[in-house]
């Protein structure tokens, strides 16, 4: 591209310095012929100021000396050269001049101008001054060889100037085409530098906008093979369980095992359908579904994992209190955020689960405690990949993920006994109580 546009800017110059020179060297022919031919009338007219009446009978004339390869000579009204040098029959030139004006003219290649000698305002003769014309060809020659060193030189440093222009301009777009070229080679991290041309520098702002949003979505999504992983594992294994449990002993009251089957399953799907939405959309996008009383969603989520806690021994209490009970939410946020704080309670918790619902400044504030301690710092208790062992690292920061899509947050608030808590506004509600989640 860079030799494109020093290309471009020399034709450019070249079409401006023709344009520009044809007529100036024409002129400078010009002027130099005018000039050359002035010099020619005025030594004339010097000439035929000396010359009297007598030259007519005879009388010798008294020329001045004439420049190196010039003539002078006069003629007579016969037309025949009298003095001085020239040919010895009067030319068309000095033929014009007995008419009673100057004359100019080329005979030969000589230019030639002649002057009408008067007296008592009569021709009396002609003062012919020739020059030869290759005098006025050797100044063209030489001015138009200055011309051409100055178009020469115009040229050097338009091309110098459009081969630094276009490192400019190129040099931005090299660095677009390097970063995108990175990109494709999957360094997702290349982003190309803004530069000093406004144009070229939106261009890279929105390049790099582009690829931020690509990298999000690609990180999104390459997120939700382990999230759906952490998040179907607990309840599929509850299911194999039962199923297993009911083929070797076929219980009594079977039809009441296969609903509950049933009704699992169907939170599976809805399970897989959430987190698909959270992988294909911006979070600001996420979870507009219509909500649901607090009441009715924890109440499921007290039947989904007391039968998971009873069978490791421990007891699961849920207190809600009355003024929260019909409190909007949207139900697959919540739901997706109590089942990764129970999981996290029943793996590396100990004793009695807690699940409490609120009110506070506003805001719904569910916790969700267990008798054990919290072993992980609060501040990478929510970084992905960090665990206090026996996990992936995933599930609480998948839940605060949730919660932010959802305009809530989810914080540590005591380590012992461990007990997180999700701050959660009414649906529709958000950016009216985001200042009181950020006091809380």
């Amino acid at each position: 591209m860079r030799a494109r546009v020093v290309r471009v800017a020399m034709i450019a110059v070249s079409v401006a310095l023709v344009l520009f020179a044809v007529p100036l060297a024409i002129l400078v022919w010009s002027s130099l012929l005018t000039e050359e031919q002035g010099e020619l009338e005025r030594v004339a007219l010097a000439v035929a100021v000396r010359v009297g009446p007598q030259f007519l009978t005879g009388d010798p004339v008294d020329l001045p000396a004439a420049e190196a390869d010039n003539t002078i000579g006069v003629y007579d009204l016969g037309g025949r050269l009298k003095s001085g040098h020239g040919p010895e029959v009067a030319d068309d030139v000095v033929r014009q001049a007995f008419a009673g004006a100057a004359a100019d003219g080329q005979a030969g290649a000589d230019l030639v101008v002649a002057v009408p000698v008067s007296a008592a305002e009569h021709v009396n003769g002609v003062v012919r001054t020739s020059a030869p014309m290759s005098v006025v060809w050797t100044r063209a020659f030489l001015a138009w060889s200055l011309l051409a060193a100055l178009a020469g030189a115009a040229l050097v440093v338009a091309v110098l100037v459009a081969r630094r222009q276009a490192r400019l301009l190129t040099e931005p777009l090299e660095d677009l085409s390097g970063a995108s070229e990175r990109i494709a080679d999957g360094d997702l991290g290349a982003r190309a530098e803004p530069g000093d041309i406004p144009e070229i520098n939106r261009v890279a702002l929105a390049h790099n906008l582009m690829v931020d949003r690509l990298t999000q979505l690609l990180e999104r999504q390459s997120h939700f093979s382990a999230d759906a992983s952490h998040q179907l594992r607990t309840p599929l294994s509850g299911l194999l369980l039962e199923l297993e449990a009911a083929r070797a002993a076929p219980p009594a009251d079977l039809p009441r095992v296969l609903d509950g089957t049933a009704r699992g399953l169907r939170d599976l799907a809805r399970t897989v359908e959430d987190l698909l939405t959270l992988s294909r959309q911006h979070p600001e996008q996420w979870l507009t579904a219509t909500p649901h009383a607090a009441g009715e969603v924890l109440a499921a989520a007290e039947h989904r994992w007391h039968g998971p806690l009873a069978r490791e021994g421990r007891r699961l209490v849920v207190d809600i209190d009355a003024d929260v009970e019909g409190w909007p939410v949207p139900a697959s946020l919540l739901t997706q955020i109590v089942d990764v704080l129970a999981d996290n309670a029943a793996r590396h918790g100990r004793g009695t689960v807690t699940l409490t619902a609120r009110e506070t400044s506003g805001v719904l504030a569910v916790d969700v405690a267990d008798e054990g301690t919290m072993k992980l710092n609060s501040a990478d208790v929510f970084v992905r990949g960090a665990s206090s062992g026996g996990g992936h690292g995933i599930g609480l920061a998948l839940a605060r993920t949730i919660a932010e899509a959802g305009g809530g947050r989810l914080t540590v608030t005591r380590r012992t006994p461990t007990t997180f808590t999700l701050y959660l506004p009414p649906v529709g509600a958000g950016s009216r109580h985001t200042r009181h989640l950020d006091l809380l």
